[in-house]
């Protein structure tokens, strides 16, 4: 998704560009993605800021009418639905309104609700919440029609898309400066690389011979039945804030439900590091079915249809990198977001294209610089995990017999 903005930024400024993907359109994280577009979830700072600029830029590409008739917006399945965060009791709802009264401060809209409140955006969510807050800013889209028909726009203004290609080698000129990217099919010249590789961005960067420490981080989601409108809101329990912001590496799990246009009801969020390890964990998807039916009862019994797993690109600060790489002129980076990819893509695609054309980005992004973690590389750091994995495993293993409130898998 990243790549598919900055390439359809920099086609708009003018520039000839190619995008080089080893795999199919969001055949990788972008793909085993929610399409969260969300402010809720961001303490004030770099992150949020970026985040309420790629609100702007998403709500101006879902009104982008298409040749074939329709907005993106439309064909991506845009939808400004907003979001709901919940607390199960009144300290949990003390600590949420706090934050959100700090978002409120750095330019979130942020409405308190109490329990009667909850009832009415939310006709079944569970009856023993304390309250919550409304985020009218958070919205959804699904992220693989959104990758694919912002390089399908990219691809009218001029961009060439080569898939099935695995770039090998970054090529540099005596002075050090990029010239060129080699793949397993020839050499691609080029004054200028973009590093949107997610997950597998730090391996990218080790063939430029810099350092970035993006890790990967496991997720699961679970996928209902198609149902008539039951979850009206984006809505997670208060606990998913901290699960973000967290640096542990254990397993985590938070309540994320949300219905799609299509009816079925996607389940999240669980988070862990442990590698490119792609097993299916069903311990971690009963905890989530747990959770989801903790919020919405109804649940219980509605089919799992299919679970699938993804790799976010974790980053030590919780902040992508974004920016030319001063180690490597020429090289730019727009990956690490972690799970915030899918919003943050057209801030992020903006502000490089601005950056390719010559313009000083109207936005600071020194918080984002990629040689921030120079220090780590020179104690000895290196990227620390490796692998070839490239795409969501869609998993047969959780059939439409099973249940939601953890009953036997048939």
């Amino acid at each position: 998704m990243v790549g598919a903005a900055c390439a359809y930024y920099a086609a708009r400024a003018g520039l000839a560009v190619t995008v080089v993907d080893r795999g199919p359109v969001a055949g990788g994280t972008t793909g085993a993605g929610e399409g969260n577009l969300l402010v809720s979830d961001k303490e004030p700072g770099p992150e949020l800021d970026l985040a309420l600029r790629s609100a702007q830029l998403w709500e101006e590409l879902a009104a982008e009418e298409l040749p074939g008739g329709g907005t993106l917006g439309q064909v991506a399945e845009y939808e400004a639905k907003g979001g709901l965060v919940v607390a199960a009791d009144p300290a949990r709802l003390a600590a949420l309104t706090a934050f959100a009264a700090g978002q409120t401060a750095a330019g979130v809209t942020a409405r308190p609700v109490d329990g009667d409140g909850l009832r009415a955006l939310e006709p079944h969510l569970a009856r023993d919440q304390a309250g919550g807050v409304y985020y009218p800013q958070d919205a959804q889209v699904q992220p693989a029609l959104a990758a694919a028909h912002l390089l399908r726009q990219a691809r009218l203004a001029g961009a060439a898309l080569r898939l099935g290609e695995n770039v090998v080698g970054i090529d540099t000129d005596k002075e050090g400066r990029v010239a060129g990217v080699r793949t397993d099919r020839g050499r691609i010249a080029a004054p200028a690389v973009i590093n949107a590789a997610g997950t597998w961005g730090g391996e990218l960067a080790a063939l430029a011979g810099v350092f970035l420490p993006v890790m990967p981080r496991r997720g699961f989601v679970l996928v209902t039945a198609p149902l008539p409108p039951l979850v009206r809101h984006k809505v997670y329990a208060a606990d998913y804030v901290a699960d973000v912001a967290s640096d542990s590496a254990d397993l985590q799990t938070s309540a994320v439900v949300e219905g799609t246009p299509s009816g079925p009801v996607l389940i999240g969020a669980s988070r862990e590091r442990v590698g490119y390890d792609r097993t299916l964990s069903v311990p971690v998807l009963r905890r989530l079915a747990a959770q989801a039916v903790a919020l919405f009862p109804r649940l219980a019994e509605v089919p799992a249809m299919r679970a699938y797993r993804g790799f976010r690109p974790y980053m030590p600060d919780h902040l992508p990198a974004i920016g030319e790489d001063p180690r490597r002129p020429g090289l730019f980076h727009a990956c690490g977001h972690e799970g915030a990819g899918i919003g943050l893509a057209p801030a992020t695609g903006f502000f490089i294209a601005q950056q390719l054309v010559g313009e000083k980005p109207d936005f600071d992004l020194a918080p984002f610089r990629p040689d921030r973690f120079e220090a780590d590389a020179a104690a000895g750091g290196g990227v620390p995990y490796g692998g070839s994995e490239t795409g969501p495993d869609i998993s047969p293993e959780i059939g439409p017999e099973s249940r939601l409130d953890g009953g036997a898998d048939r």
